[in-house]
């Protein structure tokens, strides 16, 4: 905890906020997604807009606070910030377009639901998306602008409460626990009782698991 205290005072997480300012701009839109490992269930994104006078002390990647932290800071954005939106894109899309190209779909659909239209956005990684507004990509921009650290954990909490409620749908593979990563408990779920609705079926760790299974059901009595 001491360590992430001393990065987070270390980093100016308006830096990129300010220089789009500087440049002429005057609501800027962070982007970020959640979602984009697991196996099972969608892919989230965010997009928020931040007044030039919000604080929110001690925010970073939504992957570098606790859960409890999360939810903190998700009720104080939702109460600040001047637009939210959320993209979500389910596992079935996923397998038809690969993970990327739904990750930039949930992105773009998340742009599209904001309340307020930006004119400048903050993407979370070195990507671009297919929209006609001024932009730019930032290689863990999570960890550096207070606009995309507030995506991130809109998209996380989302996400999470997804897993959650998913969970009460399929509760024998931990849904709620593991939030569909591949953990210990999800592969042996996964053998045991094969895929559900809500898994990735061509993502590497559902097929080698389900074949996994088709052996251990082929193997000679």
């Amino acid at each position: 905890m001491q360590r992430h205290m001393i990065e987070t005072l270390a980093v100016d997480m308006r830096l990129h906020e300010r220089d789009a300012y500087r440049k002429g701009f005057h609501l800027v839109c962070g982007i970020d997604e959640a979602g984009r490992g697991p196996l099972a269930g969608p892919v989230v994104a965010a997009a928020v807009i931040l007044s030039k006078s919000v604080r929110l002390p001690g925010i970073t990647d939504s992957k570098k606070l606790t859960a409890e932290q999360r939810e903190d800071f998700f009720e104080k954005i939702q109460a600040r910030a001047l637009a939210i939106g959320i993209g979500v894109v389910d596992n079935a899309e996923i397998d038809r377009i690969n993970i990327l190209q739904a990750t930039f779909r949930a992105m773009s659909g998340a742009v599209a639901q904001l309340s307020v239209a930006p004119d400048f956005l903050l993407i979370d990684g070195p990507y671009k998306l297919p929209l006609s507004i001024g932009q730019k990509g930032i290689p863990h921009g999570d960890s550096l602008s207070i606009s995309i650290a507030a995506a991130s954990i809109i998209a996380k909490v989302h996400r999470d409460r997804l897993m959650c409620r998913f969970h009460e749908e399929f509760p024998r593979y931990g849904f709620d626990s593991h939030k569909g990563y591949g953990t210990a408990r999800h592969y042996e779920a996964l053998r045991r009782y094969g895929p559900c609705a809500l898994h990735r079926v061509t993502f590497k760790g559902v097929l080698h698991n389900v074949e996994r299974r088709v052996d251990a059901d082929e193997e000679p009595l």
